[in-house]
């Protein structure tokens, strides 16, 4: 039996019914049941190239041309299963926008860095980074199996001549882990990159054995957007082996409804089953993500796979990602279109991530005034509470 790549894989997990991709085009690849199940080949069949992209969409000039340009400045790849996922004849589908090179990468920005959330300015050993007093982030490869063209490290993970590794990537652990031992302040570990399930299930868990291994780590993270670009990687096998080292958790990073499949549903099911949470991280992206009616949409879907908002992080003016910023004015409206319009822990924190660390932007729904405080509501309602319903300071109390 053979399918066409753009279908959902029957699963026999359980799980919601998927909002399904667009059927795909007649030029796409069939791919027989067994190899697409198989994340090893999608990332070895992984489009690096205009050639193999025209297997899956219609490349307009600009993007024929931007291919071309990026090449040697920033790398590039999407896996098969990601690809499906694509509008074939439209260029800006929001899958297609988070994947395929765009001109407007080359162009020069205001403001942009290449590295805007300080990750060098915190770095303490070849991997980890001490920003927070009692958590850490390890920055373990690299590898990504779509190089996102919004990504804040998109000068550290995709410029050919750029790195965040003070030494090779497959240099001993040995300094990273006891950086974190001799600092017994650090109770959470958040493994990232890059993407580590791009490693191997043996190379992921040596990490993770290994900080285990520290009494003070509490928790151990996983940023990770397999679920998302290639959730066949997440394999019974992979999940059994995270969960011998709870507690374990997982934030990965769907930014569209398109993105939510019945493979992305059956790899959160497999990863709940094993006392994995799973969290999202969803970045705001001019062009993809940034109208209320879209956000709603992604995020009450999210809660029928189980997953639960975190964050909505404002897009950060890296170098090669400005063209996806909007301004903090939109992320506001968006935030008022979700507050009281849906469930409560639908909805994210909306944050800016700058070198002092994740600042809360939400606009205040009260102010005081002589009378007590003024509240407003999802609707615009406003109300004035006395002081003596609720006292604004702890003096108001004597």
């Amino acid at each position: 039996m053979s399918r066409t790549s753009g279908e959902t894989e029957a699963s026999t997990e359980p799980q919601p019914a998927p909002r399904a991709p667009a059927a795909p085009a007649a030029f796409r690849p069939t791919v027989p049941d067994a190899q697409w199940r198989d994340w090893r080949w999608h990332m070895r069949k992984r489009v690096t190239n205009a050639e193999k992209a025209r297997q899956w969409i219609r490349l307009t000039p600009d993007e024929e041309e931007a291919i071309v340009r990026s090449a040697g400045r920033y790398r590039w790849s999407v896996t098969p299963y990601y690809a499906s996922l694509m509008d074939p004849d439209d260029p800006l589908c929001p899958v297609r926008r988070q994947a395929v090179p765009a001109l407007a990468e080359l162009m020069e920005h205001s403001g942009a860095e290449v590295d805007p959330v300080g990750d060098m300015y915190y770095r303490k050993t070849n991997r980890v980074v001490h920003k927070y007093p009692d958590r850490v982030i390890m920055l373990v490869t690299e590898a990504c199996p779509v190089y996102c063209r919004h990504c804040t490290r998109k000068f550290h993970t995709t410029d050919v001549e750029g790195t965040y590794f003070r030494e090779n990537e497959g240099s001993s652990y040995e300094e990273d882990l006891r950086y974190i031992a001799a600092h017994p302040e650090i109770r959470d570990v958040l493994l990232t990159g890059g993407d580590p399930l791009s490693y191997r299930d043996g190379t992921l868990e040596e990490i993770v054995s290994g900080l285990r291994a520290i009494p003070s780590v509490e928790i151990i993270r996983i940023g990770s957007r397999f679920p998302v670009l290639l959730p066949q990687r997440i394999t019974d096998e992979l999940c059994g082996m995270l969960a011998r080292y709870h507690p374990v958790w997982l934030n990965t990073h769907f930014n569209h409804p398109k993105e939510i499949t019945g493979e992305a549903a059956a790899a959160v099911d497999r990863l709940l089953r094993h006392g994995i949470p799973v969290g999202n991280q969803t970045v705001l992206l001019r062009g993809v993500n940034d109208d209320v009616a879209t956000m709603r949409t992604l995020m009450t879907g999210l809660l029928r796979i189980r997953v639960r908002p975190y964050y909505l992080y404002h897009c950060d003016n890296v170098t090669g990602v400005s063209h996806f910023m909007t301004s903090v004015e939109k992320g506001w409206e968006i935030m008022e279109g979700l507050q009281g319009h849906i469930t409560g822990f639908a909805v994210p924190q909306y944050v800016l991530t700058t070198k002092i660390g994740k600042i809360p932007v939400a606009r205040p729904a009260f102010h005081e005034t002589p009378e007590g405080l003024r509240l407003r509501n999802y609707r615009g309602e406003e109300l004035t509470v006395d002081r003596s319903v609720y006292p604004v300071r702890e003096a108001d109390l004597r």
